[in-house]
């Protein structure tokens, strides 16, 4: 069942002890407990551990873990315009590693938010590389490509 999936998102959350600290990762978990329940209890049954499931999964973390950096990349920048507290970089960084990349680079566009900050985009575009090989080397491993 997709709960079984979310269970070990939570698992993720008890065992790395940075993301407990980071609000936006909470939030991500929540959402995608909803999504999971939400389409466990109203549109099918699924079964655990099955590579469909998994399959199903994926969307559900990427929908939710971008939904939240734009969300974060919002609030930084509103509390950067107000002088309020900041969200620390470390933490849009994660979120950005966790599969965000693509609303953060929409939200630097939105925002304008980020994007002359030279430190910031050089680990933005680091993070982005090291997905791309990633994804790369996997796919390349699954033989999907050669």
């Amino acid at each position: 069942m997709l709960l079984t999936f979310a269970a070990l998102l939570g698992l993720i959350l008890a065992l790395i002890r940075p993301l407990q600290r980071n609000p936006f990762f909470v939030l991500h978990f929540g959402l995608v407990i909803a999504l999971a329940y939400i389409t466990e209890n109203y549109f099918f049954k699924v079964t655990p551990f099955v590579y469909k499931t998994f399959l199903l999964f994926i969307p559900y973390h990427l929908f939710s873990i971008n939904l939240v950096t734009f969300i974060a990349y919002g609030i930084d920048k509103r509390a950067a315009k107000r002088g309020d507290w900041r969200v620390p970089e470390i933490r849009l960084h994660t979120l950005e590693l966790l599969g965000g990349w693509p609303s953060a680079y929409l939200a630097q566009k939105f925002f304008h938010h980020k994007t002359k900050k030279k430190s910031y985009q050089s680990m933005f575009w680091l993070i982005l590389a090291f997905q791309i090989i990633l994804c790369y080397c996997i796919l390349n491993y699954l033989r999907i490509i050669h």
